[in-house]
């Protein structure tokens, strides 16, 4: 299966194979090609094969396809592994590289009948960019206005037929037309720390690391239930161990690397623990407005609400109240702290007082 990057930079529209960054170069080299190679995401998998082999027998082009939910869960490996199911190829861009309705009538009009288009931050089209699309995926066809004022007039180009992914880590974002255009709606999920192990397992045996079985255990509690994070912590455990400890990924490796990281056995980072030593220490469990926390760590709200609340939201070290962030019993005991809060019990739920 062929990849091919496309891009718009200073207002020109751009085509060809992109240099990959390092990091892209990893990911690359540890994607799976297959579902089988594919870890986790049962569900989704095994819908997809259904949808897969019934386009197939029918000999059509898949339906249009939408995938949404937190970064680093596997939207573009799967929409790789959809296109490598179909014979097809895959064509990359992303949602804030096109900026104009040109940029993306580009990209259509040299698609090859059953090729996938896979847009990235699909949420983050501009308007009459999305607009080209709506007839793209009806009808295979686009709509464009040539020339201006009163001799301007409406052209229509027929394009092959082609399979569009969309990515987006906010679905909610998805302009509603463009939204009930996709033929298939897929939500990504966190992994489990078994799902997690095996992915490292994986990784490291593709990169040809030795790691030890407790180590890959105790790394897959620290990786957010997020197989780029986990993939990532490899890496570094990688370096640790080739400088400091003879090539090999032990629990000594793990423990150390972990803490020169500032990342905790829950895989929180020095900013997590930040945000739940203020919030204690400072006020005391809370509540807490948003404005409030911002000033007292230094941080823009907007990094806090986006970046840190929601995965301590998700493990249960804090809860969002009308009054303000709060912490739970968790985080206390996952600090090491004594909490000043009187606890009433009240059907079940704990009052702060």
């Amino acid at each position: 299966m062929a990849i091919e990057e496309h891009g718009a930079s200073a207002g020109n529209f751009t085509t060809g194979q992109t240099t990959s960054t390092e990091t892209e170069q990893f990911e690359n080299t540890l994607r799976p090609k297959t579902f089988d190679d594919y870890i986790g995401q049962a569900d989704v998998k095994r819908n997809l094969k259904v949808f897969v082999q019934a386009a197939k027998k029918r000999e059509e082009t898949l339906e249009h396809t939408v995938f949404y939910g937190p970064p680093g869960l596997g939207k573009t490996t799967l929409s790789m592994i959809l296109a490598h199911e179909m014979n097809s190829q895959l064509r990359i861009t992303s949602g804030p590289a096109l900026e104009k309705p040109g940029d993306l009538a580009a990209i259509l009009t040299n698609l090859k009948e059953g090729e996938f288009l896979f847009i990235d931050e699909i949420h983050r089209l501009r308007m009459p960019v999305e607009e080209i699309l709506y007839s793209a995926m009806e009808d295979f066809a686009i709509d464009l206005v040539v020339g201006k004022g009163p001799s301007a007039r409406t052209m229509r180009l027929d394009i092959p037929k082609f399979t569009l992914i969309g990515a987006t880590t906010r679905f909610s974002m998805l302009a509603g037309p463009l939204r009930d255009r996709f033929g298939h709606v897929e939500k990504l999920r966190f992994y489990e720390a078994p799902e997690i192990q095996e992915i490292l397992t994986r990784s490291a045996k593709i990169l040809d690391i030795e790691i030890e079985t407790s180590a890959a255990e105790k790394l897959s509690y620290c990786a957010r239930r997020t197989p780029r994070i986990a993939n990532r912590l490899l890496r570094r455990m990688r370096d640790f161990a080739e400088i400091q400890h003879e090539g090999v990924i032990t629990d000594t490796v793990v423990e150390q690397g972990l803490k020169s990281l500032s990342i905790d056995e829950k895989g929180l980072d020095y900013s997590d623990q930040d945000y739940l030593k203020n919030l204690c220490e400072k006020f005391g469990g809370g509540p807490v407005g948003l404005s409030t926390m911002a000033a007292a760590m230094g941080e823009e709200e907007n990094t806090i609400e986006e970046v840190i609340e929601p995965f301590l939201i998700m493990e249960g070290f804090i809860q969002k109240t009308p009054r303000g962030r709060i912490v739970t019993d968790l985080a206390w005991s996952h600090l090491g702290l004594k909490s000043p809060v009187t606890q009433n019990q009240n059907g079940g739920q704990t009052i702060m007082l």
